[in-house]
């Protein structure tokens, strides 16, 4: 069930009028009903290990806050996350690791044949996996209270809105919003309709249209026009944004629309001049889980030099794994590592260079740095979205040494359907960015509202792509 979708209004619909007529107990009933009929509907058979993790995580957070006894807490920690990740492993990367196990044995001499499972992947399974952990993770920290209320925890768990793209809600943040009474409130109501159709907007308008551009030339075995994969990148990194923003816009906005306060995932990342810069606007729900789940445990920068880049190197390989079962992505994670630790090589050469006095200087040289790592982000979006190393190595071959603009290739129309498709968001993106507000088009003058409103409908009305496409991060 695809928030694109007629079938998906229809539901949210019914949902949201029995919802505004219940009192706070039948509100969380409703909702968890909802979201299993919202995650079954892709497999119902998935459910099964929702409620096992669901059922998991209740059981030891219990135990972890009630036991005196630290290596009792620590027991029932390990069983939770040995739970969760042996779920998420089984069903993500075991045949990816038999593969490359079988790979490598042969690349020895011993001819080894696995047998492999072929599962499908559970839709939304990192999500939701992740969401969870950090329930019984802040617990035997101290920083949250076990709930006894088992259907409370199990909607915090399923919630439909973010439950299979995100954000990756922190148990601290969204379970008391499930467990305390909401109050719906009108601003909040105008706020969720802007989000959801901008979210909309995004997904069906942006990066549908822009998918069209984009996947003829990953789909292509080869060989490649250097120009053509360059705007391919182009595309798919506001492709890529527009798919997942989307989302997390729309579930914001269903949010909002009962009551929740969903975290916001996206930062205007391509304003980003750096790569820490990036990770604090771009998939913040991940990103900042990781850091506070991964690398701070790890020792985080407090051990030293060596060991803070063996830590950022080893979070964001796992970060890049955790998008999926293949060398693409464990090369991606490694590839934001290293951005990580040479951005904090250069610090001292960095802090050297004087900020420029001049306004208009210093806005030039801004401009400057935000494309020069917009770049470098392209880069990763290249072994992010190729399907294997070999077409990474084609395909940058045709970016440097066999980089060469040929004629009839239609070039021009490729780039002007780009700007065409990135214009409008572009420009809210520009003064979201000046105003240092998400909102500014809802506070902006009754005219002004109106025009971008016009403007959006007839994009989407007109060019909007019908047939309800999946979310790209669905796969993860």
């Amino acid at each position: 069930m695809l928030f694109n979708s007629l079938q998906f209004f229809v539901f949210f619909i019914i949902v949201y009028g029995l919802y505004l007529v219940m009192n706070h107990k039948w509100q969380n009933r409703l909702l968890l009903v909802a979201s299993y009929i919202f995650y079954g509907a892709w497999d119902w058979r998935f459910l099964s290990l929702i409620w096992v993790s669901t059922l998991l995580d209740y059981v030891c957070g219990l135990k972890i806050q009630n036991s005196e006894n630290l290596k009792i807490k620590r027991i029932f920690l390990g069983l939770s996350i040995a739970g969760n990740l042996g779920i998420l492993g089984f069903f993500k990367y075991f045949d990816f690791f038999a593969q490359s196990l079988q790979d490598t044995l042969g690349f020895f001499g011993m001819d080894v044949s696995f047998r492999f499972l072929h599962i499908i992947l559970p839709v939304g399974i990192s999500f939701y996996t992740f969401q969870t952990m950090s329930y019984t993770l802040d617990i035997y920290r101290g920083q949250l209270k076990a709930t006894r209320k088992f259907l409370d925890f199990a909607t915090f768990v399923a919630f439909f809105p973010q439950l299979v793209a995100g954000p990756i809600e922190r148990a601290s943040h969204l379970l008391p919003q499930v467990l305390n009474k909401r109050k719906l409130r009108l601003d909040w109501i105008w706020e969720g309709c802007y989000l959801i159709f901008w979210g909309l907007f995004l997904k069906v308008f942006v990066a549908d249209n822009l998918a069209k551009l984009v996947d003829p030339v990953f789909s292509s075995p080869g060989p490649y026009n250097g120009p053509q994969v360059l705007l391919a990148l182009y595309a798919f990194a506001f492709q890529i944004f527009g798919d997942f923003a989307g989302y997390s816009n729309i579930a914001r906005g269903l949010g909002r629309l009962m009551g929740f306060d969903i975290m916001v995932n996206f930062n205007l990342p391509y304003f980003a001049t750096n790569p820490s810069d990036f990770w604090s606007r771009w998939h913040i729900s991940l990103s900042s889980w990781l850091r506070d789940y991964l690398y701070i445990p790890l020792g985080g920068n407090r051990r030293g030099t060596f060991m803070t880049y063996r830590n950022l190197a080893l979070t964001m390989l796992l970060g890049g794994l955790w998008h999926g079962a293949a060398w693409t992505f464990v090369v991606w994670g490694a590839y934001q590592g290293l951005l990580l630790i040479g951005h904090r090589l250069m610090q001292p050469l960095l802090r050297k260079i004087p900020a420029p006095k001049n306004v208009i200087v210093r806005r030039v040289w801004f401009i400057v740095r935000v494309v020069f790592f917009f770049h470098l982000v392209c880069v990763g979006w290249l072994l992010f979205r190729a399907q294997s190393m070999r077409q990474v190595g084609q395909m940058l071959y045709s970016l440097t040494a066999g980089f060469k603009v040929l004629p009839e290739t239609g070039l021009k129309t490729t780039l002007g359907m780009i700007l065409f498709i990135i214009g409008v968001m572009g420009v809210i993106q520009v003064f979201q960015f000046v105003k240092k507000d998400f909102l500014c088009v809802l506070k902006a003058p009754a005219l002004v509202r109106a025009g971008v409103y016009i403007v959006i409908f007839y994009l989407l009305a007109i060019y909007g792509v019908t047939g309800s496409h999946e979310f790209i991060y669905f796969q993860f």
